[in-house]
């Protein structure tokens, strides 16, 4: 029997485009791709999610990758808000789980500079049971560490618990940790596919 509902963020909860932050900050297609390439699909926007560096340190790492853009990198960094916004259903459909009497709980990767610059974002988490952001662990999925941590922190049940993630390696790793899961695509299919485990 389901009794936790737990959410990743992006993707699922809140648009994640960094390509509409680039448009809004004016680059044009060969900036932003030097300045994605630097940050947003760079191995160190994951290590950014860690957080075991500082923000300066981050960015100073982000620049390493394309000098020549250090001042386009460091604008994108300090308008990163402008690549997330919550989805218009998130907040209702978590305040309606509650109101069904599941908990509902957060377990996503989030950098500490993003999670402190996109409050307006996650306003929803003032309506959850509780959250794991992986710049508080130092953990980021699908490392099984993270899965454990959230468990432990809140006293889960794995088989009490469904996961829903947009990425399969995410979806993946929790199930080896015994969490049940739907794989986010929209919010009409994951209505659809929570109804497989009850959950209505």
């Amino acid at each position: 029997m389901i009794k936790n509902i737990i959410f990743d963020v992006g993707m699922v909860l809140v648009n994640w485009d960094p390509h509409a932050a680039f448009q809004e900050l004016g680059f044009d297609e060969k900036t932003e791709e030097a300045v994605g390439n630097a940050t947003v699909y760079s191995d160190a926007w994951n290590e950014s999610d860690r957080s075991v560096l500082d923000a300066e340190e981050q960015l100073a790492v982000f620049v390493q990758n394309a000098p020549e853009y250090e001042k386009e990198i460091r604008l994108f960094w300090e308008n990163v808000a402008r690549a997330i916004y919550q989805y218009d259903y998130s907040r209702t459909w978590i305040r309606e789980l509650k109101q069904k009497g599941y908990h509902v709980y957060i377990l996503s990767n989030y950098g500490k500079w993003t999670y402190e610059h996109t409050a307006e974002a996650l306003s929803f988490l003032s309506d959850v049971d509780g959250q794991v952001f992986s710049f508080e662990v130092h953990q980021i999925k699908p490392e099984p560490e993270i899965y454990r941590t959230l468990l432990d922190k809140f006293n889960l049940v794995a088989d009490e618990c469904v996961f829903l993630d947009d990425r399969r390696e995410n979806i993946e790793a929790a199930e080896t940790q015994g969490i049940h899961t739907v794989l986010f695509t929209t919010y009409q299919d994951a209505l659809e596919k929570l109804k497989t485990y009850g959950v209505m």
